[in-house]
């Protein structure tokens, strides 16, 4: 026989001998794992290949076969699927995560959204029919389960089933699942149930805890933690004793950061660079620096000198918490640990020192900086120059700038704004204008801020020819002109003794075309702060007459204007005039209006229109709620109850005003009687928060405005009665007007 040629294998007798003989890849159960899922015997495999197309099941449901159920295509699923594809809402676990797990774990959280994630009979019925659920497929359900009631169900049924015990895996996976829904008081209770079922926590069961409660910014949460890590004998390694006190550092809890930082001591821990620096950043934030020097030459003993890095980040804690001396006493130490400084370490405290107000010790360290060829930034030169411009130093701002052009630096706009404006400072605009000449040559597109103190200085200067010219350019520039004047007027009339000068500059720049509503209001609003009532009321004609149309403000300011000179009636109609442009008067104007309507006894109208703010402002004055809470108080005749509530509106220091006067007169003429209110205006005078003088003139109200009162009742009943026509006979239609 050839060599090559094997024998023909020989027939098998009977079956059994056939399947002894048989030859096989695999025999018996593999183990299931997420990405294997079990395969039952057969040549490579006896899976079937499954049809896209299944039929329909039949009408007579055959019993549960867990072998032949199949996870791809399981009816239920697709049936959830697709209804939480449709809402837009899906359960939580989507169809993505459901095909990473392992078969059985797929169909347990299959059978949760089965049952609409309500636990009862038929999810116990559906885990009855496996054969056993082992802790790893707990854990593996667990960290797909988003609902917090149900996994917590599922675990403890889990740890009912006989001879089961639950694995640290499978605690880590329910704190997990705690945590996710925000319920981490029920997942720190966790090692007290490992303790009740006999599996004592460990440390990395508390590692996950705190880990939780410091990445969510819970440092309490931590301590509590890493208390009950003592009372269950459990020492953390250093990794977590400074994960501990980070924590509590990072929060401001200094104090308890340091008793943890004395157990670690105790318990006879040697420290490392992270836990030095940990403490030192922590210490540096509240300022605590003795204690922080400290801890460094204590990190210098036991360990070693930090590095550059380590310093930088010490000074740019101190520097957040804004304490420059702390600064420059870790500069000094980083000198004595002769560690080079770096241009990081040098940015950051210059910087810091500029903003600060120490601009000469900032300057000392960028000439020590220019000295060691260190790379300056370009954000040294504009802290620099702003620094030295806010302490009026032009001189060497100017010398900076020309600094950072010759080392090949372009200046950006923040340090051409500061040159400008601190050339007008010093009066020298011509200058200024020059260097905003090169700020368009270079294409920097400049701003308001740019050209905001040339102008200001032009006007001051009264060179109304170069303002004007400097407006045109501006024009070509793409400049707002308009908007930008309002700017300008309103940083103008900033201060107070600056209102009369922007009056002249407005004049002049009227006559060029240059107004507007906007900056009318501006300046009526500059002058009825300063007093000038008659200048505003001239402003307010001039712009009536004008082709502009006044706006809500420019009414209000009126209002009020007209309130002080005591033109009551043209305040109404401004009043009026604002609600035919179903706009809103101001807060200020409301006020003015209705104390100028209660000083003239008018009353009822001044009521009305507290009563119209309150409706259409968001805000009103606390003296208008007041005034409502009075009026409802008079409701119970008597004059304890209004008494009750002047108290507690001068308990929120808000003391009654003619407004407050008026409520009074009104509510009391309408539900209560003259001798009530004048119990309350004899409080109010005892107390000495009424004049002898205020108190006759506000008598002589409350008796003008009850026959006012009383006269329209009698009015109204003979129109009611049909009287009035019998009175006009007799010549009493004077009584009737």
């Amino acid at each position: 026989m050839p060599p090559h040629l094997q024998p023909p294998i020989p027939k098998p007798q009977n079956q059994n001998q056939n399947q002894k003989n048989k030859f096989y890849f695999f025999y018996g159960h593999r183990k299931p794992s997420q990405h294997r899922p079990t395969v039952r015997g057969g040549l490579f495999s006896n899976r079937q290949s499954i049809s896209l197309h299944k039929p329909s099941p039949p009408h007579n449901p055959q019993p549960f076969n867990l072998h032949h159920w199949d996870p791809q295509h399981s009816p239920t699923t697709t049936t959830t699927e697709t209804r939480n594809t449709n809402t837009g809402s899906g359960s939580g676990t989507t169809h993505t995560s459901l095909i990473r797990l392992s078969p059985i774990a797929r169909y347990i959280t299959d059978s949760f959204r089965k049952n609409q994630n309500h636990w009862g009979p038929s999810i116990v019925s559906d885990l009855n029919k496996l054969r056993r659920v082992t802790p790893d497929l707990v854990s593996e359900v667990l960290k797909s389960q988003p609902d917090p009631n149900l996994a917590s169900k599922f675990f403890h049924w889990a740890s009912k089933q006989k001879g089961f015990h639950h694995t640290f895996a499978s605690y880590n996976a329910f704190a997990y699942c705690l945590n996710r829904s925000n319920r981490f008081r029920s997942a720190d209770q966790l090692p007290e149930l490992m303790i009740s079922q006999n599996k004592p926590p460990t440390e990395k069961q508390f590692e996950i805890l705190i880990r939780f409660h410091s990445d969510a910014n819970r440092p309490l949460r931590v301590f509590y933690v890493y208390q009950k890590m003592k009372k269950f004998n459990v020492k953390p390694r250093v990794f977590l004793y400074n994960r501990i006190i980070d924590a509590l550092m990072k929060n401001g809890y200094v104090d308890l950061a340091l008793s943890v930082y004395d157990d670690f001591r105790n318990d006879g821990l040697v420290e490392e660079s992270v836990t030095f620096m940990v403490l030192i950043k922590g210490l540096c934030k509240v300022g605590r620096i003795d204690e922080m020097l400290k801890v460094l030459s204590k990190m210098r003993e036991n360990l070693c000198a930090p590095d550059v890095f380590a310093y930088t980040a010490m000074v740019r804690v101190l520097v957040e918490a804004g304490n420059l001396d702390g600064c420059l006493r870790v500069w000094e130490e980083m000198r004595r640990d002769k560690v080079e400084p770096d241009a990081m370490a040098y940015t950051t405290l210059v910087t810091a020192l500029c903003k600060g107000g120490r601009v000469e010790k900032g300057y000392e360290l960028f000439r020590e900086m220019k000295e060691k060829r260190c790379l300056i930034d370009r954000a040294i030169y504009g802290s620099l120059v702003e620094a030295f411009v806010a302490d009026g130093k032009v001189g060497f701002a100017c010398g900076l700038l020309k600094d950072l052009v010759d080392s090949g630096y372009r200046a950006d706009l923040g340090i051409y704004n500061s040159i400008i404006e601190g050339l007008c400072g010093v009066k020298r605009v011509d200058k200024a204008y020059k260097v905003f000449q090169v700020t368009v040559q270079e294409g920097l597109e400049p701003e308001f801020v740019t050209v905001n103190p040339i102008l200001v200085l032009y006007a001051e200067m009264r060179r109304m020819d170069e303002f004007c010219k400097l407006l045109t350019q501006m024009e070509k520039l793409g400049f707002c002109v308009i908007d930008n004047l309002s700017k300008f007027f309103a940083f103008v009339v900033g201060k107070e003794e600056r209102t009369m000068m922007a009056v002249e500059v407005f004049e002049n720049l009227k006559k060029r075309g240059y107004c507007s509503v906007s900056i009318y209001n501006i300046l009526m609003g500059a002058l009825h702060k300063k007093g000038e009532f008659e200048k505003v009321i001239s402003l307010f004609d001039e712009v009536k007459e004008s082709n502009f149309e006044p706006d809500s403000l420019t009414y209000s300011i009126a209002i009020e204007c007209f309130v002080e000179i005591g033109d009551i009636e043209k305040a109404c109609l401004c009043n009026n005039k604002i609600m035919e442009m179903s706009l809103v008067p101001s807060v200020a104007a409301y006020c003015a209006l209705a104390k100028g309507l209660c000083k003239t006894g008018d009353i009822d109208a001044a009521m009305m229109l507290v009563r119209d703010c309150l409706a259409n402002v968001t805000s009103g004055p606390m003296e208008f709620k007041y005034t409502l809470s009075v009026v409802h108080a008079c409701k119970s005749g008597g004059a304890e109850k209004v008494i009750e509530v002047l108290n507690e509106m001068m308990q929120q220091g808000c003391p009654p005003d003619e407004i407050i006067y008026s409520a009074i007169i009104s509510g009391m003429c309408k539900y209560g009687t003259i001798e009530e209110a004048r119990k309350v205006f004899s409080n109010l005078r005892d107390r000495k928060l009424l004049t002898e003088a205020n108190m006759i003139v506000y008598d002589e109200m409350l008796i003008e405005h009850m026959k006012k009162k009383t006269a329209d009742l009698v009015v109204s009943g003979l129109k009611f009665f049909g009287l009035e026509s019998k009175l006009k006979a007799k010549g009493t239609s004077s009584f009737l007007v």
